[in-house]
């Protein structure tokens, strides 16, 4: 007798499971691969089920493309935030938080940025998710600049020389994500860690404002 063999079929799951093992699949596909990697077959071959049950659960491509982009991303920076230690003095927090960030074993979280960054300028769902995720990262970074600021009696306190956290935030995830870029393609400071340091002696050793000379001053000078 003559047999055929068929693929087996995915075992049934409550709809909450199927939904939560295709959303960690594609979660670990891009991961491993970039948001490019991400299609329905794909993503159907690598949870084991068939393409017309992604297409089920996810429907429009570009919202779960969207979705997998927040869930990875997000995760991370919990992940980092949480490591703040408030009996720590900021410059070492800061640093400890960039050299995580541009750790090589995050290089996957960093081609799902970078990516992001292309993608998103056409697809609007995921380029508006970008945009919240970037904010989120800077309101995390501007707030804890901000508190230790304000428990620390070593930083400046002159309104002229203080350090200005939402612009400090802004200028070390230019850094990160400039950095975390570069190492993709193995361009790169031989010493990621020395150039973090000094960006960030640049970005939080404010020097104090020269006092301002009036002309009547300094033709006193030269009496």
């Amino acid at each position: 007798m003559k047999t055929t063999s068929r693929a087996a079929a995915p075992r049934r799951l409550p709809p909450e499971e199927r939904e939560r093992s295709i959303l960690d699949g594609a979660v670990a596909l891009a991961s491993e691969s970039g948001l490019e990697a991400l299609t329905v077959r794909a993503v159907a071959a690598h949870v084991g089920v068939t393409p017309a049950l992604v297409a089920h659960y996810r429907p429009v491509m570009e919202s779960f493309v969207a979705e997998v982009f927040t869930a990875i991303v997000a995760a991370e920076r919990d992940e980092v935030i949480a490591a703040y230690d408030p009996a720590v003095d900021l410059r070492a927090n800061l640093l400890r938080l960039i050299e995580t960030l541009l750790d090589d074993s995050r290089d996957d979280v960093a081609m799902v940025w970078v990516q992001s960054w292309a993608l998103g300028a056409r697809n609007e769902a995921l380029g508006a998710r970008v945009r919240a995720e970037m904010d989120h990262w800077h309101s995390a970074l501007e707030d804890l600049i901000t508190r230790a600021i304000a428990e620390d009696s070593a930083l400046p306190v002159d309104p002229a020389s203080r350090i200005d956290a939402a612009s400090s935030a802004w200028m070390l995830l230019a850094m990160v994500d400039g950095m975390s870029a570069h190492s993709l393609v193995h361009w790169a400071p031989r010493d990621r860690a020395d150039l973090a340091r000094r960006t960030l002696t640049a970005v939080l050793d404010v020097p104090v404002a020269p006092a301002t000379v009036t002309p009547s001053q300094l033709a006193e000078t030269h009496r």
